[in-house]
């Protein structure tokens, strides 16, 4: 009987204690420690935007990247040293990871404004929900609190980032680890709505999948050779139709078999996942509506918070 006592207060202290990072996370986190924040980090992430539309789907994917590699904590943003490899050369990241030098400039504009106050792991947060709404797309209220790691793995980005060739049943599996539903997972993938992928990213949809439109397939083959090493690094839109717009027309492609990744159109494929695309595709609104609940969701991954971690003063290293 005591022992019965003992584990559940065990497993109630757990489920309390693994709670209490993200509860500790607050969109006036920085109210009175640095004020301006907000508008400091809008006004760079509006510079690079306006210049390259595109950084804006760079650096949400930034923030993606670093959540699901041991939680929101600007690892992914650590140069590798010589006694340390960081996440940037992992499988999902080497050679496509990008907007690194936009935060470097968003951490100077900030640290003149209130040094050692803002993380690097916040910067990303807050860059991400406006490059959004610079998009086009929905606004939502960030919340703030996070610090820095002081370690990355390299490890953990090659194995928990879900590659572009992912099942369903694999997408499913990844997302659930980091908390994340099925649902949350349809309408975080809607972020493809912009930004762009490598050939190497999707050669082998095109060429040896299915689930795919031909006169899509085909034109996608036109920039993409079928050998391996040949144009691997040429360009397409994710969303063929509005590819530097945060909308919901990357659901309408799926519906027209028009996913530039297997794992996009996995979505769409007589699975599980096929009516809620379908509402997203029809209903822009509810796309909008619970793909910022996924969001500040996914921004709770595992915070370090309180005394854990540090500021970092330079976010490509440890201080």
């Amino acid at each position: 009987m005591a022992r019965s006592v003992l584990v559940v207060v065990a497993v109630a202290f757990l489920v309390v204690f693994t709670g209490s990072s993200s509860a500790q996370l607050s969109s006036g986190f920085y109210s009175k420690s640095c004020p301006n924040v907000f508008g400091t980090v809008k006004s760079v992430v509006q510079n690079a935007v306006s210049k390259e539309r595109r950084l804006g789907a760079s650096l949400l994917r930034l923030f993606f990247h670093d959540c699901f590699v041991n939680g929101c904590d600007g690892s992914v943003l650590l140069d590798d040293t010589s006694s340390s490899i960081g996440e940037k050369t992992a499988n999902s990241n080497k050679g496509s990871l990008r907007g690194f030098e936009v935060v470097d400039n968003i951490k100077s504009a900030v640290e003149k404004k209130c040094p050692g106050v803002v993380s690097c792991a916040d910067i990303l947060a807050i860059a991400s929900r406006d490059s959004v709404v610079i998009l086009g797309g929905p606004n939502w209220d960030v919340k703030l609190g996070r610090r820095d790691a002081k370690t990355a793995s390299l490890s953990a980005a090659n194995s928990e980032l879900p590659p572009p060739s992912s099942t369903l049943r694999n997408l499913i599996t990844r997302f659930r680890a980091q908390g994340l539903s099925p649902k949350d997972m349809v309408a975080l993938s809607g972020a493809h709505t912009i930004g762009q992928a490598r050939c190497v990213s999707f050669r082998d949809h095109i060429y040896n999948d299915t689930n795919i439109d031909s006169s899509f397939a085909k034109i996608r083959q036109g920039n993409c050779p079928r050998s391996s090493g040949s144009g691997d690094g040429n360009l397409a839109p994710l969303d063929l139709q509005t590819p530097t717009a945060f909308d919901n027309n990357y659901f309408k492609n799926l519906v027209n078999r028009k996913g530039l990744l297997h794992s996009d159109q996995v979505l769409f494929d007589g699975g599980s996942t096929d009516s809620l695309v379908k509402t997203y595709s029809n209903d822009a609104s509810a796309f909008s509506c619970d793909f910022i609940t996924a969001m500040i969701k996914m921004g709770d991954i595992k915070p370090l918070t309180g005394s854990s971690g540090e500021i970092r003063k330079n976010c490509r290293k440890i201080n």
